[in-house]
């Protein structure tokens, strides 16, 4: 995938997820700030107005890097601030680098979880968005490259279904402590969200 390949199919991407806000927003109102929905929507909108922004000549590394600023600019929310921070660490693994091919994906799509694991001091297991990004990136590394969207869909919805069974360990969810068992994790399912409307806006 070249830069002008990526840059449009972020954006028929990020046209498609805001279509998911009302849901993400009423998940987020059980077990957040209730500011999900928001965040999603102003975001994509933000990253769609910078990738038209953006010159010709820009690399990978460059489209995503432009998208890190935008969703960060368009919330001050804890999430975006944490997503933001995905995208740059994973926009790194892309320095010069002017075809993106599956084992880079695979690549971004790990460092990006591990970005939000540090920055965010959570993993697996605590319930939240790394319950379905993990799962995902490993499913990215070891499916072939003409399954590997169907493959990390699959796994972050099965993570997103273990996330129902889970206690809440972090940020204002973990206030509810027990009481978050039961709910379904809407950082995850965000995250299931944007591959499913990847995939919805850009078939094969």
């Amino acid at each position: 995938m070249n830069s002008s390949e990526l840059r449009l199919a972020i954006s028929r991407a990020v046209e498609e997820f805001p279509k998911h806000a009302d849901e993400l927003g009423d998940l987020d109102q059980k077990l957040g700030d209730g500011d999900l929905g928001i965040t999603v929507s102003a975001g994509a909108a933000a990253v769609s107005e910078a990738l038209t922004a953006l010159p010709d000549t820009a690399t990978p590394s460059e489209v995503v890097l432009a998208c890190a600023k935008a969703f960060a600019n368009a919330n001050p929310s804890t999430m975006a601030a944490l997503v933001a921070g995905a995208l740059l660490a994973g926009s790194k693994r892309w320095k010069d680098v002017d075809d993106v091919d599956a084992e880079g994906i695979a690549d971004f799509a790990m460092t990006a979880a591990e970005s939000i694991s540090s920055r965010g001091k959570s993993q697996v297991g605590d319930k939240t968005i790394l319950d379905a990004m993990f799962p995902a990136a490993e499913a990215l590394r070891e499916a072939v490259p003409e399954s590997g969207l169907d493959a990390a869909i699959a796994a972050a919805q099965e993570g997103v279904v273990t996330s129902k069974k889970l206690q809440s360990r972090r940020g204002r969810a973990s206030w509810l402590q027990e009481r978050s068992i039961g709910l379904q994790d809407p950082g995850a399912t965000a995250f299931l969200r944007f591959l499913q409307s990847w995939k919805a806006a850009n078939p094969a």
